[in-house]
């Protein structure tokens, strides 16, 4: 997976791909779907939600740029891969999930691995988590209309945001800094997630 998916396309971060190689992902799928666990492709999972392809968590993970000093939040947890792979590379992990069965298999799966810097939420991943704001990092891994602007909020000065932007038929990843408090963005491909859904991002 680490050397014919991501290194031939682009993600070259060393600890990037340290993590990903490191990391179960057959634990992070449903049963049933192990032996497809490395294929580089998106898999449903409960709740109607996807653990995203191997390539797209590479990007996203890239992107952030993480040096293991960030705090980060993670809106939509669904598996705890992601969560997994923000672990290995940053200092606290802030996730939320708006479904409770996901968060609790998620959490489960994250303490028998032992991750001990995540914090998990059941909540509404639209709306963040102002208790611990302001975030170095920000990763959404769900599509919104547009730049959610309570996320955007919770973003310090200097941070990043990784997020997809657009509708259900079209979405592109977006990198967006946060500069003199306002946003400059990046976009780094073309994706198709699932619906962001909240209060802020009406489904």
């Amino acid at each position: 997976m680490v050397t014919d998916q991501l290194q031939r396309r682009g993600i070259i971060q060393a600890r990037v791909l340290e993590a990903l190689g490191r990391i179960p992902r057959e634990q992070f799928v449903d049963r049933g779907q192990e032996r497809q666990a490395y294929e580089d492709r998106a898999l449903a999972i409960e709740c109607d939600q996807t653990i995203s392809q191997p390539y797209i968590v590479g990007l996203m993970t890239q992107a952030l740029d993480l040096a293991g000093d960030e705090k980060v939040l993670e809106i939509g947890t669904g598996s705890g891969y992601q969560t997994a792979i923000l672990a290995e590379l940053a200092a606290r992990v802030v996730s939320i999930e708006r479904h409770a069965e996901l968060s609790r298999r998620a959490s489960t799966l994250l303490a028998e691995l032992g991750y001990l810097n995540v914090r998990l939420i059941v909540g509404d991943g639209s709306a963040g988590w102002p208790d611990e704001a302001p975030y170095d990092r920000i990763i959404v891994t769900a599509a919104a209309s547009q730049t959610p602007e309570a996320l955007f909020g919770q973003l310090r000065e200097g941070g990043m945001l990784v997020i997809p932007i657009g509708d259900r038929d079209s979405q592109t990843l977006q990198a967006i800094h946060k500069i003199d408090g306002k946003p400059r963005a990046t976009t780094l491909s073309g994706c198709r997630f699932v619906p962001l859904v909240g209060e802020f991002e009406p489904e």
